[in-house]
């Protein structure tokens, strides 16, 4: 009745990653929001399966909202970082050196 599903998209997506280019049906959508289910008013980035594979896929709870917090303007990465590790000790303890 509705036909197959396999040949209805033929377009081509970039990895937010590694940058490759691969047929949509070869990505995995990724939502910064950590919720793809809800689809509305929303454009999806997306990644190649090896990079989909490596990334954590731990819940990602106020993440977004963590970041936009820490970061400044004119921030420089290691500064970002410290900020974020400090952050991450104070909700959760030290960080063990492995």
């Amino acid at each position: 009745m509705w036909g197959s599903r396999g040949g209805r998209d033929k377009n081509t997506v970039v990895c937010i990653a590694c940058g490759d280019s691969v047929p949509r049906a070869d990505a995995r959508e990724y939502d910064k929001e950590g919720n793809r289910w809800e689809r509305h008013d929303k454009a999806f980035e997306y990644l190649c399966k090896p990079c989909f594979k490596d990334i954590s896929h731990q819940p990602r709870t106020e993440l977004e909202a963590l970041i936009c917090e820490i970061e400044a303007d004119g921030l420089s990465q290691a500064e970002f970082l410290r900020r974020y590790v400090d952050r991450m000790e104070e909700e959760y303890g030290p960080i063990e050196e492995s």
